[in-house]
């Protein structure tokens, strides 16, 4: 019997560890995990963890630095970089810093863990040196290779696939149970108070219209943790200022996205990648027009999905039906609906949900194959070098205690070893100090000892 695949992932929140353990049992479907957290601002609590609900063999805190120590001491086959774009491009120099020539080496792979709606090209080219650059869709990966292309740069690791989370039965009517609405937030979109708060108290209002529905205002994160996004003004506290109060059918809930969608019968977002989820499962889905559509909000990206409503419109009874057209180019295909290539197997249906989902990564299965078959891989060659962006490239590995060769700067491991661990005591404190804060009210206080606990 053959062994299982040695696979790491490095993620820097909760959503890009969702997406990367996600993409990992996709590409490689019998193996063993290992999960690194690169230690920063949106590092994951153990519940967050939890939330998302994917577990690995392994899991361990680590600087960047230290990851590198550990993928060349440890021989694993294939690494998932789920990390904002410089976090990636720092790891890729690393990497050629470590096998600067054709060597055994691991597969190394990276993409996005949802919609991209802002800073494409920047993002794309510090992905640039990865051996595979997953495109969520069809459209994405047709805008990755336009991006590698105008530069000059080689558009052969971009791949095509599909969000890996996408998954769960297809949509039921509520029937006998109550009709329910979910309000999926987002920490940044909108990204004021007066617009948050307009679009909690239009959910309530929904509620108090349909007293026969149930709305639940699904939140990322609670008092004192980070997400991928800051979140200045969270729903939690706006939800105390709600005019005359939530109403009884109205209530915030938390939990994983998938088991929150088991029971929906209309998703609302702004721009949330639950739309996808939702869209995929044939669950209504309504993208939010109310504060205008603004590349800002990212609702941009649905023009054309036939999602795009106001809550003026969903009041009125509008249940929204996504454009077929439009969900088969941005990667979504509603289950049950058979993909291009047929069945891909038990191992891959047994990993990803069904064989049609399964059909969304055998190519990047097959890449991924073909370079563990290789005797030797060459090293890693980002666009970005000192000679084409010598004066932003020593910048970004800076950030990450790197020399502008990609070799750990002297005394980086033992300094950010002392750092971390009072970082850690520090993070902890702040965390239940900026609870107590909510807790007792204290709104303008909170916001600021969470921004200490990014220090």
């Amino acid at each position: 019997m053959p062994e299982r695949k040695r696979v790491a992932v490095l993620a820097d929140s909760d959503t890009r560890w969702k997406w990367g353990a996600s993409t990992a049992r996709r590409l490689v479907p019998d193996h063993r995990l290992t999960g690194y957290l690169l230690r920063g601002r949106a590092t994951p609590t153990a519940r967050q963890l939890g939330e998302v609900g994917v577990r690995a063999d392994r899991l361990a805190e680590v600087t960047c630095a230290e990851f590198l120590a550990e993928i060349e001491r440890e021989r694993y086959d294939v690494v998932v970089l789920a990390l904002v774009g410089g976090a990636v491009q720092a790891v890729l120099h690393g990497a050629r810093a470590l096998w600067p020539a054709p060597a055994r080496r691991p597969v190394l792979v990276t993409g996005y863990v949802g919609v991209v709606y802002e800073k494409l090209a920047d993002g794309l080219l510090l992905r640039h040196g990865a051996d595979l650059v997953l495109a969520n869709s069809r459209h994405d990966a047709e805008r990755f290779r336009a991006v590698y292309e105008g530069v000059g740069a080689d558009s052969g690791a971009v791949t095509e696939t599909a969000l890996p989370f996408l998954g769960g039965a297809p949509y039921e009517p509520a029937g006998s149970r109550a009709h329910t609405v979910v309000f999926a937030v987002q920490p940044s979109v909108p990204d004021n108070r007066a617009d948050r708060a307009y679009l909690l108290e239009r959910a309530a209002r929904h509620a108090r219209l349909h007293p026969g529905r149930e709305v639940l205002v699904k939140l990322r994160s609670r008092p004192g943790e980070h997400t991928t996004h800051l979140e200045e003004q969270p729903y939690q506290r706006l939800a105390e200022r709600v005019p005359g109060g939530l109403p009884a059918n109205c209530r915030l809930v938390y939990g994983n996205m998938s088991e929150v969608l088991d029971g929906t019968d209309l998703l609302v977002t702004v721009s949330s990648t639950a739309a996808l989820e939702s869209l995929h499962r044939s669950i209504p889905t309504a993208v939010l027009t109310d504060l205008g559509i603004r590349e800002a909000l990212g609702n941009h990206h649905f023009l054309g999905s036939g999602c795009l409503a106001s809550w003026d419109q969903l009041d009125s009874g509008l249940l929204p039906e996504g454009d077929p057209v439009w969900l088969a180019a941005h990667g979504v295909r509603p289950a049950g609906t058979p993909g291009p290539a047929g069945p891909a197997g038990p191992a891959a249906e047994a990993a990803s949900g069904t064989a049609a989902d399964a059909d969304a990564y055998a190519v990047a299965r097959a890449k991924v194959a073909g370079l563990l078959a290789a005797a030797r891989l060459p090293s890693p060659a980002p666009h970005y070098t000192l000679t084409t962006a010598p004066g932003y490239l020593p910048g970004i590995l800076a950030r990450h205690r790197l020399a502008p060769d990609g070799t750990p700067l002297p005394g980086a491991a033992r300094q950010e070893a002392g750092e971390s661990r009072l970082r850690r005591r520090l993070r902890a404190h702040l965390r239940e100090a900026a609870r107590g804060a909510y807790r007792h009210g204290v709104q303008r206080v909170a916001p600021v000892i969470r921004r200490l606990g990014e220090l």
